[in-house]
């Protein structure tokens, strides 16, 4: 074709097969809300429930600040910003909400395909509807949609983003939400697979801030989402996307594995779609840090009472552990335990929250894994860091990982006695879920460091009952300020 923009019945025609992008089109734009078994829609509510609690609970952080700042000089707009009113453009209100949702890296974890979709399309979905005549309703089922099909997308690699440094949230979440997007704008599915072939070309998120704590990683979900928003914005108006985003020879698999690419498996992108519910499978953290750790601060906690239990004394921890082995699976060593001298000494809160090492010392010495212990005095206590020193990594040959994120520590003691404790499966998991009323309980928790009772309660009401919410009335909630 000599031309280099296709005419519009030439773009439906080249897209007519479908593929991938156009099976999850399909899916994402029939969907109807009560096809979706009511356990899933009130599990879902749940998970965005969850992520509005973090946002909230981010707002004392001085990197909430910072980015609301800079997006400010970017222009003011009248979109709303979860805690701070209408203040940013549409785009921009997505970046931020996606920061608050996400930078405390406590939001929720699709196991097998390694992301964070909620913090994504939380923002994405809320921007959408804000100042549009679409209700609470329309709201969920785009959300759903979304979230069915970027952790399916996620689950392709195997866990294969992060070997080669790139972060899932950021890489596959722009397709959730380009879905998401191009339902609530009533697009077409052609439109819609353009969407996701536009959205390729816009797909980001590099894991090079474990490196030095930096705060880029905060910035992926909401990336995504004001991406996906543009993509599909242009794919209503003719813009042409490529037509084979997932499985073409640049496609997104292609591209982005590498020497991972021969380990993924394209079926999985379109598996049980309407039949099976990967929402079901989201982990909901109970510790605020990077998924791969929990485990490790479930034993060390688990060890702490064990230490506690045989009136061993707490201040003879560090003189009579002589090594501490922790058993992780293969997949995560990147990510959590190298390069091992910035994980036994975090510079920062992020580096401590992807430190196996940082958070296995801490559950030793307190018995717990909290916000406080991202806390800067927390980073420098000395019992903490001399343990943290101890601690050395061997691979898991028994981890079910990516299903679980398993973990194992041993302490050997001095006189060759050894404790140790294994969690086969991480709490939270599909496996050891959560209960929504466990939920509703970390949501409080972190919604009252930023607000008053009363309004803790005013939007848990409202956003369980979002399926019957009219139009703007979530965005009411959410937007009065802090």
């Amino acid at each position: 074709m000599s031309t280099q923009v296709l005419r519009k019945d030439d773009q439906e025609a080249s897209t007519a097969a479908g593929g991938i992008s156009g099976e999850l089109a399909q899916f994402a734009l029939e969907l109807k809300l009560e096809a979706v078994p009511k356990a899933v829609r009130e599990r879902a509510k749940h998970l965005l429930l969850d992520a509005i609690g973090l946002a909230y609970a981010a707002h004392a952080t001085e990197f909430a600040d910072v980015t609301l700042d800079g997006l400010s000089v970017l222009g003011k707009g009248d979109a709303t910003v979860i805690g701070y009113g209408r203040v940013l453009t549409a785009r921009d209100a997505m970046v931020m909400n996606g920061v608050l949702a996400h930078g405390l890296d406590f939001d929720d974890t699709h196991s097998r395909g390694v992301i964070h979709a909620t913090a994504s399309l939380l923002p994405c979905v809320f921007g959408v509807t804000d100042g549009r005549p679409l209700d609470g309703a329309q709201a969920l089922a785009a959300y759903i949609a979304g979230m069915e099909a970027a952790t399916r997308i996620g689950s392709v690699a195997k866990s294969g983003f992060h070997q080669v440094g790139f972060h899932p949230t950021g890489v596959v979440g722009i397709f959730g939400c380009a879905l998401a997007a191009s339902r609530l704008l009533g697009l077409t599915r052609q439109q819609a697979q353009m969407a996701q072939g536009i959205a390729l070309s816009m797909a980001s998120g590099s894991l090079e801030f474990l490196q030095d704590g930096a705060w880029t990683k905060r910035m992926h979900p909401g990336w995504a989402a004001q991406s996906a928003y543009t993509a599909a914005t242009l794919a209503s108006r003719g813009y042409v996307g490529a037509s084979a985003p997932y499985e073409g020879r640049f496609g997104l698999f292609s591209s982005y594995l590498g020497e991972q690419r021969g380990n993924a498996d394209l079926s999985l992108a379109t598996a049980g779609l309407g039949e099976k519910w990967e929402i079901e499978e989201v982990a909901i953290k109970p510790v605020p840090a990077c998924h791969f750790t929990h485990a490790f601060a479930d034993a060390g906690t688990a060890l702490h009472h064990e230490w506690q239990r045989r009136s061993y004394k707490l201040t003879e921890l560090v003189d009579r552990i002589g090594r501490i082995r922790v058993k992780v699976p293969a997949g995560v060593v990147k990510v959590v335990c190298e390069p091992v001298a910035n994980k036994r000494r975090p510079a920062n809160a992020y580096d401590a929250q992807f430190s196996v090492p940082y958070v296995t010392a801490s559950a030793l010495v307190k018995g717990r894994f909290t916000l406080d212990e991202l806390e800067p005095a927390a980073l420098r206590d000395d019992a903490v860091l001399a343990l943290a020193a101890k601690v050395e990594y061997e691979i898991d040959p028994d981890s079910t990982f990516p299903r679980h994120y398993t973990g194992e520590v041993c302490l050997e003691l001095a006189g060759g006695e050894t404790l140790s404790h294994r969690e086969a499966i991480h709490r939270g998991s599909a496996d050891r879920p959560l209960s929504n009323e466990e939920i509703v309980a970390k949501y409080r928790a972190n919604a009252c460091r930023a607000l008053p009772g009363h309004r803790v309660e005013k939007i848990r009401e409202a956003v369980l009952a979002l399926d019957t919410l009219p139009a703007g009335a979530w965005h009411a909630a959410l937007g009065e300020a802090v």
